[in-house]
């Protein structure tokens, strides 16, 4: 079953123009990693949310955000 969790990580990766793998690598994860993420495959840890959320300079919420079910 799929999360409702809708993430805009690809969106802020093209902001900061990084590929996946310059993004993994920041963030200590595979590139396979970014893209499960990216595909709303795979929702990080808590950890790793705080990790793209500092990087990216946003909070957790503007990245990760609970949508419609």
């Amino acid at each position: 079953m799929k999360s409702n969790v809708v993430n805009k990580v690809r969106d802020y990766r093209n902001q900061f123009d990084l590929t996946q793998a310059e993004l993994a690598k920041k963030v200590g994860v595979t590139r396979l990693t970014i893209i499960s993420i990216e595909k709303q495959n795979y929702e990080p840890s808590v950890g790793l949310a705080l990790k793209l959320a500092k990087l990216f300079r946003c909070s957790v919420e503007d990245l990760f955000t609970v949508g419609e079910e």
